[in-house]
This record gives C-alpha cells, structure tokens and sequence, in this order.
C-alpha cells in the first residue's frame, strides 16, 4: 500500500520503531524526520535501531525515549546468526505498533518484519528486496530526491509535517564545556580540519590541507586543530609535519561524537573531506566547507545555514568509485580553489554565539 504526504497513513501508535543503523552523515540525515515524528506523536515511544559504534550520536537524545544498539562487527563472525536471532526477538518482544524503515536494505528490512508491528513503512525505492518487508510504502527516489527529502517523505507519509524540518543533536553541557576547554587560550580564527574518509577517493591529500592553513593563519592569524578517528592516525600525522613549524591542536582520536559536534560548533570553519564529521559539523551550525573529489553533494551534501563546498571538475566526476588508479580529481582540485572558498567563508558575518 502507498502512503504519502497527500495520503498519509493515519494511525496513534503508542510504541514506534525507527530503524536507521548507519552510517554517520546518514543518521544526521535522519534526524529531521524524526524530529517531525516527535511532533506528529508526542506521547509515544520512541525508538532508534542504530549501530553500537554510533549510538553516541543517539544516547540522551530529548527527543528519543530509547537507543536499541545493533552490534554490528559481532552478527558478522560465526556466531552472529544466533546473536542476530537473539537481536530480532528483542525488537519483537518490545510490541511496536510502527516500524519505520529508514535505511532500505535487506537487514533493515528484516528487522522491520522481526518487530511484527501491523504497520510497516519503507521506501518504495529500497534496496536488496527490502520491500518484501513492508506493509507500507512510501514514494521516493534515491536518483533525484536529497537523503534529507528522503528520509522527510517517510515521516510525511505517517502524516508529519515536514514543512519547517528541524535537527537537535544529542549534545550536553559537558560536551559544550570540553570544547571550550579545547579551545581555551587559542588565538581566532580556528579552522579544524578533517583530512580523513573511509574512501581513498574521497581524501584530499593532507599536504594540500596544510597548504590551505598555511594561507589562513597568514592571512588572518589564528589556531589550527586536526579531527579524526583513531583510524586516521596516519593522515593526522602526515597533516602536523605539513603544517610545521606551524604549531597544529591534535585531537584526533581523543573527540566522542557529541565532543566532536561542540568542537565544531565553536570553531570559526571546519574544513572537511566527505564524511561523516563534515555533516555532523552542518549540523551543528557550524561553518563548513566540504571538499568533494569523486563525490556530489548533490543528493547527500550537508545541510545547513552555513555550509559551502568545492568540487573537482574533472572529466569523470562525480564518480562515486572507491578505488582508482589514476587519482586525477587530487590534482585538479588545487589548495588555490579551496582557499578561495574557506576565505569567504572566514569573511563572512558570524551569526552563531560560540
């Protein structure tokens, strides 16, 4: 059955189900259709199906009631099935009345059928036979819809609306006051960079990075920071001896996710390849410039009130590939483009109390 903003299903349920595990910048996407759902039902319970590593992003939430933490790395080892089956009884025994399908894909779809709720909505363009799952589906497309529109058109289908969509994140006092701890005694303006990303296509090259915040600092003076996952270590690293002499605040691997959005939050830019920080940072309402080598931010790029980007313009982008052997967007976006972006960012009016 099709549901949609025209026709939206009109149901009171007192339990609901979201169901979004990953990734980061996709769970940002998510949280103004949830925000929506919050307002349409005020009084239910509200839960998020997310995956143990990124429940940070959800725990303490105002506008959830639970965090159900799905443990990825451990349904992949050869024990998982069972683990799995334990899984998709838990979300069966708590009796959702809805399940809301957000991810699209044949796991989540599967966990939307193991709640057993009557009502089941996903979106009409899920991957992987997930639609099999659904009682309900929502119309939308991945090939001209924003994620954020996406994700919209399942709350307005519920009969949310969607018209002034708004995202909180989940982060507190002592987030806010690790960040000004971080910060404290740093000259402004504080660009943070993120010279990080799962993808090898997507990571600007950490020497051209530096190059930028070499342009900065002499031009306007200021502090720089570096962000990053444990697993970015290496890029960090490579970041720092470009820099020098010029003194760089490494932070990589010592920021939690609500850490990381404060620290964005209080910087003057963060600078960030495509990934998942460069849209908890939009989020945040930080000012960000996002650079994009084999991807678009077309139909996945941050939103928010102030975000810019800067896009290589060669032959074959976007191509959205993983690996290549030739690498030529690296080239082509030079520290000169991205430094033209990042200054009128730094020049423009604050409007945001740090």
């Amino acid at each position: 059955m099709l549901a949609s903003r025209d026709d939206p299903l009109r149901i009171e349920p007192r339990r609901v189900c979201i169901i979004k595990p990953s990734a980061l910048g996709d769970i940002v996407h998510t949280l103004p259709a949830m925000a929506a759902l919050r307002g349409l039902w005020p009084r239910a319970h509200l839960a998020w199906v997310v995956n143990q590593g990124l429940r940070g992003l959800l725990d303490g939430h105002p506008q959830l009631d639970e965090v159900i933490a799905f443990d990825r790395a451990r349904v992949l080892t050869t024990r998982g099935a069972l683990g799995f089956g334990r899984f998709l009884k838990g979300l069966r025994d708590r009796r959702f009345d809805v399940a809301i399908d957000f991810q699209g894909l044949f796991r989540s779809g599967l966990m939307s059928w193991a709640t057993g709720a009557p009502v089941r909505l996903g979106a009409s363009d899920a991957r992987e036979g997930a639609t099999r799952f659904y009682t309900h589906l929502a119309v939308t497309s991945r090939r001209s819809e924003h994620a954020v529109d996406r994700m919209l058109a399942l709350a307005a289908a519920c009969g949310a609306d969607v018209s002034n969509p708004e995202v909180q994140l989940a982060v507190n006092d002592a987030d806010r006051a690790w960040a000004r701890d971080a910060f404290r005694g740093l000259p402004r303006p504080i660009l943070v960079l993120n010279p990080g990303a799962r993808w090898l296509t997507k990571r600007w090259p950490p020497e051209r990075f530096a190059a930028v915040a070499r342009r900065a600092v002499e031009a306007y003076g200021g502090s720089i920071a570096a962000v990053g996952a444990v697993e970015d270590r290496p890029l960090v690293d490579a970041l720092a001896t470009a820099i020098a002499p010029l003194p760089m605040l490494d932070l990589c691997g010592r920021t939690t996710l609500p850490r990381l959005a404060a620290l964005a939050a209080r910087s003057d830019l963060f600078l960030s390849n495509d990934t998942g920080p460069l849209h908890l940072a939009a989020a945040a309402g930080a000012n960000v410039v996002g650079v994009y080598t084999c991807t678009s931010p077309r139909l996945t790029g941050p939103r928010g009130p102030r975000v810019a980007d800067v896009r290589s313009c060669v032959w074959c982008a976007p191509s959205f590939v993983k690996t290549c052997p030739r690498l030529d967007c690296m080239t082509e976006l030079t520290p000169e483009r991205v430094w033209n972006v990042v200054r009128a960012r730094l020049e423009a009016p604050a409007d945001l109390d740090r």
